[in-house]
């Protein structure tokens, strides 16, 4: 039996009233906010194993709403289900055969045409917390409309030297203490990336924190833990604002 990866729990989550409303863009369903004034920058949020309906995911699409994007959180598993916390860690793998992070140019160009087109988007970002830190590396790697991304704790995948060939500037988050991750893989990740990459990017390690940190809502948060959650978002907004 494989250790939880997730050590926050998700049973106790504290529930979560949107700002946002729900929508249907062919064949997916998406969840967007959008901020108080209008602008032409959008952000695609990528949900992780738990889905675009999560609360921690949504609480952060809202997040970065308020910072002045319109902020869109796709359903990246097209109405199949999410993984649950009560489902059998022994089973994790068969659903990630079918949930694979790799296989969501589909959706991001059918989100990227509705950004465009019904939200007169001339630059988007994208940022992905764990499953969705894993497909923000890959789209970056083969999608140039998107502008900037924040890949946020997602394994890191060593098919190739291919990997680190980033098309556009590109933000690492790790927690210190991420038992998915280790430091190795991520010393790696950077030197590979000083080699082949030739876009700005960043990587970084927070201290002390495990996988799944950056997403806590303010109520589920552990106090030690909450400068460095804090940081690691406006971090992330910041690459985001210099890029988008």
């Amino acid at each position: 039996q494989m250790a939880d990866p997730f050590l926050y729990n998700t049973g106790e989550r504290s529930d979560y009233g949107c700002l946002g409303h729900e929508v249907e863009i062919e064949h997916l369903k998406a969840y967007v906010c959008r901020p108080s004034s209008s602008t032409d920058k959008a952000v695609i949020v990528v949900h992780d194993v738990f889905g675009w309906r999560f609360p921690d995911i949504r609480y952060i699409v809202d997040l970065v709403a308020g910072h002045g994007y319109i902020t869109i959180c796709p359903d990246f598993f097209k109405g199949t289900k999410p993984w649950t916390p009560s489902d059998h860690w022994v089973d994790f793998p068969d659903w990630m055969k079918n949930h694979d992070p790799m296989k969501v140019d589909k959706e991001a160009d059918v989100v990227l045409k509705y950004l465009k087109e019904q939200c007169g988007a001339k630059k988007i970002g994208i940022v992905g917390f764990s499953w969705g830190g894993m497909a923000v590396h890959h789209l970056m790697l083969k999608n140039p409309q998107l502008t900037a991304g924040v890949s946020i704790y997602g394994r890191i995948i060593r098919d190739s030297e291919e990997r680190y060939s980033l098309l556009n500037p590109t933000f690492f988050i790790f927690g210190e203490k991420d038992h998915t991750i280790s430091l190795d893989q991520i010393f790696l990740l950077e030197d590979k990336l000083k080699q082949y990459c030739k876009v700005p990017y960043k990587i970084k390690v927070y201290p002390g924190q495990v996988h799944g940190f950056a997403q806590l809502k303010p109520e589920d948060m552990n106090p030690d833990d909450k400068p460095y959650i804090e940081e690691a978002r406006r971090d992330m907004i910041d690459w985001i604002k210099m890029f988008v």
